[in-house]
């Protein structure tokens, strides 16, 4: 499972409207889809948008199950947090589009910095899945100016 590390998913940061209810909504559907033993794979923000998540939804079964917390780039419009960089729409299709075939050869993590990407647990869920391993996509949009996506892989 991808979930981004959005802090206006947590509560501490909610205000009289939800900005984020539709990737709200989406990411609390796809978390409760996870077992009851969840690895979380994220930064130290990622990590606790994971423990709210985890905690706001209630997950059954036994089968191991992995939370990956990452996004795209964070410069897609000019009021995004890194301001506009034209590179950030070529660097975010592809980076979806292995995210969404399993194409775990995908590797352009240098210029993810560059845009302000959050790509820890991406990295790491490269090395963990399967290649070729197709994802459903849950939720895709840049609100804010940042690339964020839902998806979620079912490995047997």
């Amino acid at each position: 499972m991808l979930v981004p590390g959005v802090l206006a998913l947590l509560p501490e940061y909610a205000g009289l409207s939800d900005p984020v209810a539709e990737l709200r909504a989406a990411c609390l559907e796809a978390v409760s889809w996870l077992g009851s033993s969840v690895t979380v794979l994220a930064d130290a923000q990622g990590a606790r948008v994971a423990d709210h998540l985890l905690g706001a939804t209630s997950r059954d079964g036994d089968h191991p199950s992995y939370l990956v917390v990452g996004n795209g780039s964070a410069r897609r419009s000019e009021k995004a947090p890194g301001h506009l960089d034209e590179r950030s729409f070529a660097f975010d299709a592809g980076l979806r589009a292995a995210l969404a075939s399993g194409d775990v050869t995908w590797s352009d993590f240098g210029l993810g910095s560059e845009l302000l990407a959050s790509l820890d647990g991406i990295r790491e869920l490269f090395g963990l899945l399967p290649a070729g391993c197709p994802a459903e996509v849950l939720y895709d949009d840049d609100p804010f100016g940042v690339q964020y996506w839902v998806m979620r892989w079912e490995v047997s």
